[in-house]
């Protein structure tokens, strides 16, 4: 795919051949984010496991420590007290089969489903719609739960479900472009953490084969893994003096 000249210019600024410390990959990125708008930081994560067998895909859910940047928009499937907790709780949509009916239909315009189990029935069938978007509710991840307001509480504030694709590859937005490069870095950190720390007990050989980050609109910046995230570093590849470590 041809790209235009303001991307060819972002490329040029990126070696190819190179694998940046998290901090100095995070701070080329900011530099060639240059969007009318804030863009999204994405990470992609290739992991060494054969996704065709049950047992090494990864499918989990974490909270980013300073969230995504964004509204969260969240859809709940409920009836009576639970549908009333979701409500309390800041649920955008709630409904049972009605909002069913409108998902069947096509309408998908929510970021994150939950669903009690009493309508799983009933939200089952919208497989189809929603397993493509990665929204199925799902009680691995706590979207499918009797807890509904603990649910809702918890999507609103950032948290997100990651999973691998078909090619092993892990996708996860950590944040936008504005954000102050040691919290993009404290929310990469957490991510390869947690990758990490899910690791299959079946995986064979090197786990992670690549890591890059790159926004909406910008070129790829591959990462080395192999080195800590050092906080100095941040400081030091945007010239300015490091921020303290945030305590807990």
């Amino acid at each position: 795919m041809a790209h235009g000249k303001r991307y060819r210019e972002q490329y040029e600024k990126v070696e190819r051949d190179r694998a940046y410390p998290a901090a100095e990959a995070i701070a080329l990125i900011k530099d060639t984010a240059s969007a009318k708008f804030d863009e999204t930081v994405e990470v992609h994560v290739l992991l060494g496991v054969n996704v065709r067998h049950a047992d090494e895909q990864l499918r989990g859910t974490l909270a980013l420590p300073h969230g995504l940047g964004k509204d969260v928009s969240v859809a709940v499937f409920a009836q009576g007290q639970q549908a009333r907790d979701a409500e309390a709780a800041g649920a955008d949509y709630v409904g049972g089969d009605d909002l069913a009916k409108k998902v069947e239909e096509g309408w998908t315009d929510f970021d994150v489903a939950v669903a009690t189990p009493d309508m799983m029935p009933t939200v089952g069938r919208l497989g189809r719609v929603l397993g493509p978007q990665g929204k199925m509710p799902n009680p691995k991840v706590g979207t499918v739960t009797d807890d509904i307001e603990k649910a809702v509480v918890e999507a609103k504030a950032g948290k997100i479900e990651y999973r691998t694709d078909r090619q092993a590859i892990v996708h996860l937005a950590i944040g936008k472009a504005s954000f102050d490069q040691d919290k993009l870095l404290d929310n990469y950190t957490t991510v390869i953490e947690e990758i990490i720390r899910a690791k299959p007990a079946g995986a064979k050989g090197k786990y992670i084969i690549s890591c890059t980050l790159s926004t909406s609109m910008g070129p790829g910046v591959r990462v080395d893994t192999s080195k800590a995230a050092d906080r100095e570093l941040v400081g030091a590849a945007s010239g300015e003096t490091a921020a303290e470590p945030a305590t807990a």
